[in-house]
């Protein structure tokens, strides 16, 4: 068995794929770099910490506040009178639509306002038409970048993995290492052809994603909590480690310590607990968990978790 033209055409495809890596991997100008001295979307800062395309669009909400569409008070929205609505990007008119088309629905008819969680369309829409807006917002400001100027790339190097495979069967026949092409085929083909276009973050954009988050409060208050009394989880003496369940109704972040505050339904106040960086991600205000709770007040682990979204 001659394995020299099978070799060749091996190694003329994996240096056609580290020539396209590196010429795409020049760092183009941002299309709208924005302005000097003024501070990146909010919005886009959670999407580049891949943070849960909910937490992108309450961020999304937050901004709409300070710029003037709308209101926030608690764990409430109002849409607000604004002239410039369609000099907004594009993810933020999205938002608006989605949170106006919302307010005139059937269930909240003639609202003038509405509480948060009533406003955040489903994980699916989010996913599907709301992210690539941010991430198109990001590539926009020079924060991020296509892996691949243009799908050719990647689906011409997919389609140019017939030749070495092909001359690797031909010369091996039903073998172990014409099995070993064509798998290697299927999975680098698929991978290249699932990938698209790619989405890499740029310097500023690693930059941007290694900051904390800005302070910004989301309450849910579905539990029947009132959204004012929170209490910490910790207490003195007792067991070592304790369980602490409810719903999530508020989360924030105090310096490098993040923290989630549980309300069990019944009591006055709620509970509040310090997180990973892990569990705070991954968590949302709404959603149902069971933790385990060191008796200093930081959570161990999740035993159970329900989502609300």
């Amino acid at each position: 068995m001659d394995l020299v033209w099978p070799a060749t055409a091996w190694a003329l495809w994996v240096a056609a794929l580290a020539a396209a890596v590196v010429v795409a991997g020049r760092e183009r100008p941002a299309a709208f770099p924005a302005p000097a001295g003024e501070p990146d979307p909010r919005a886009v800062g959670e999407l580049l910490r891949g943070m849960r395309a909910q937490e992108v669009f309450h961020a999304t909400l937050c901004e709409l506040a300070e710029l003037g569409p709308a209101r926030i008070e608690g764990d409430r929205l109002a849409l607000v009178p604004f002239p410039l609505e369609e000099a907004l990007p594009a993810y933020q008119r999205w938002a608006l639509e989605r949170v106006r088309a919302r307010l005139a629905g059937r269930d909240l008819a003639d609202a003038a306002e509405a509480p948060l969680v009533a406003l955040m369309p489903d994980g699916a829409e989010l996913e599907g038409e709301f992210a690539p807006l941010v991430r198109r917002r990001a590539i926009d400001l020079g924060l991020a970048r296509r892996r691949w100027p243009s799908l050719i790339v990647p689906v011409g190097l997919a389609v140019a993995l017939a030749v070495p495979w092909y001359v690797t069967v031909a010369e091996a026949g039903v073998s172990w290492l014409g099995g070993i092409a064509t798998m290697v085929s299927f999975v680098a083909g698929g991978s290249l052809l699932l990938g698209g276009r790619g989405f890499l973050l740029t310097a500023r954009g690693r930059e941007l994603a290694a900051r904390p988050s800005p302070q910004r409060e989301w309450i849910f208050t579905g539990s029947g909590w009132q959204g004012d009394d929170v209490e910490p989880a910790g207490y003195a003496g007792g067991p070592r480690r304790h369980e602490v369940a409810g719903h999530v109704v508020k989360r924030w972040h105090d310096g490098g310590t993040r923290y989630l505050a549980l309300h069990d339904g019944r009591s006055a106040r709620a509970k509040a607990v310090a997180v990973d960086p892990g569990t705070y991600k991954d968590v949302l205000p709404g959603d149902c968990v069971r933790l385990l709770v060191r008796r200093e007040g930081d959570v161990v682990r999740v035993l159970a978790h329900e989502r609300h979204w």
